[in-house]
């Protein structure tokens, strides 16, 4: 089955130094892993384990108070070291010491064509992996509790220097398609990929091909324009194709499988490529020998535009498909700022020469450039959001607090990734991420 082309022309791909290359690095763990709640989006963790306990890997570490059957799996067997807290004892990790020799729970291989979608459901649930697929609204890991009136998956990844999905799958097909035909049994699934995927031929799926510039990758704007989201509705989306491959995984083997192919990249990285690792697993070893740890760097756990800063003792996000490692910018020192024709800087508009030198790629770095200013109606955001809304005028109500005409406006539809570009070329320099995710809470917190 071919798939229906979408033609997107709204966007902006920023072309980035240190695209990983198509080839693997072999690490070996340090066997430090930790399990971080923060990476769940609206989950708020009771944790299930204390310090001293063994686990194998597939046990829940914590799970979803506020819907305790959503449970979360330690990716690997070994000893529970520590609960990490922060202040008003909020937790910040569970932080596990892996075995050398690795035990499974088996949760035993299924035949999904037979399954019903409330057995996959409850499959996912014992297993932990049911909190890694999000909603719209409000852009939250989901719940057993409503039925979708569909779900949407995204395998087209083209944030700058994103991890190419296809080179992960190659070889995972069989898991890939196992993980579709479960998610299909629960409600109509919708593939969506870019021009020229070898995924179009997935089965038991409506696939979509969109044909445009970043963020046409995002689930959010693949719902917007397949069947957008009315108030009342629930779509289920995973944004993060490698999910899919969890679920077929489990599926297939009755294993909690946690592995996902990472693109190390970042035009501080000596040498871009991709690595194997498990979610949870200490970044130290992947970062000790990889770019020069005299100069100030940032590390970005994900991608330079939706992902969050980390150090070398952090740990691989659950949704991180990319570990990004670019200059902070602290130490630059340019001479007469603004009056240089600035050849090596990327700007939108045509601020600086650099518009002439075509699709050349850059090395930017994490200076935000300006201070924050009055918001300026200038339409700037609606060049680079390709979904049925006005950006500007939707920011403007959730500063201001006016749930009525946020609902008007389709703040339903949004996800706060969808304003990562936004962010990124807004001349009033406003977190517009941040924004949006507060207000979704406070939306939230009104219709429970």
């Amino acid at each position: 089955m071919e798939g229906n082309l979408i033609k997107l022309s709204k966007g902006l791909d920023i072309h980035l130094q240190g695209k990983a290359e198509e080839k693997k690095i072999q690490l070996k763990s340090n066997g430090k892993y930790a399990l971080v709640p923060d990476d769940f989006e609206g989950v708020t963790p009771k944790v299930v384990v204390k310090e001293g306990d063994k686990v194998k890997a597939g046990d829940a570490l914590f799970v979803n108070k506020q819907y305790p059957e959503v449970k979360f799996a330690s990716p690997v067997s070994g000893t529970v070291r520590e609960v990490l807290r922060g202040e008003r004892r909020k937790v910040l990790c569970i932080k596990v010491d892996a075995d050398a020799q690795q035990e499974f729970t088996d949760f035993g291989k299924r035949d999904v064509g037979s399954m019903s979608g409330e057995q996959v459901i409850n499959a996912l649930l014992e297993a932990g992996l049911f909190g890694y697929i999000n909603q719209l609204p409000y852009a939250v890991s989901t719940n057993p509790s409503v039925q979708p009136k569909a779900i949407f998956v995204s395998a087209l990844r083209d944030k700058p220097l994103a991890a190419d999905f296809e080179y992960e799958v190659a070889g995972q097909e069989q898991d890939f398609q196992t993980g579709l035909t479960a998610l299909s049994k629960i409600a109509k699934t919708y593939l969506g990929v870019g021009v020229g995927s070898k995924l179009v031929g997935m089965k038991d799926v409506d696939v979509n091909i969109f044909d445009g510039k970043c963020p046409a990758g995002n689930v959010g704007v693949q719902v917007n324009h397949i069947d957008p989201v009315n108030k009342g509705e629930v779509v289920w989306t995973i944004g993060d194709p490698t999910v899919v491959l969890f679920i077929g995984r489990l599926l297939n083997t009755g294993k909690v499988n946690l592995t996902r192919t990472v693109a190390l990249c970042g035009s501080e990285i000596t040498s871009p490529a991709y690595v194997d690792m498990l979610v949870g697993e200490e970044l130290s070893t992947l970062l000790s020998n990889s770019y020069d740890a005299s100069k100030s760097v940032r590390i970005i756990n994900g991608n330079v535009l939706t992902g969050k800063p980390t150090t070398k003792e952090g740990y691989l996000g659950a949704h991180a498909s990319e570990i990004t490692v670019i200059p902070e910018g602290n130490d630059a020192d340019e001479m007469l700022g603004w009056i240089l024709p600035r050849f090596k800087q990327f700007s939108v508009n045509r601020s600086y020469f650099s518009w002439l030198c075509g699709k050349k790629q850059y090395a930017l770095d994490a200076r935000v450039k300006g201070g924050e200013r009055h918001m300026i109606m200038s339409g700037e955001y609606d060049r680079v959001l390709p979904m049925d809304i006005y950006g500007e005028y939707l920011i403007k109500a959730i500063i201001s607090g006016d749930i009525d005409r946020q609902e008007a406006l389709g703040i339903y539809e949004v996800a706060p990734e969808d304003f990562a570009l936004a962010e990124f070329i807004d001349s009033s320099k406003l977190e517009l991420q941040r924004i949006v995710r507060e207000g979704l809470n406070i939306l939230r917190k009104e219709n429970a």
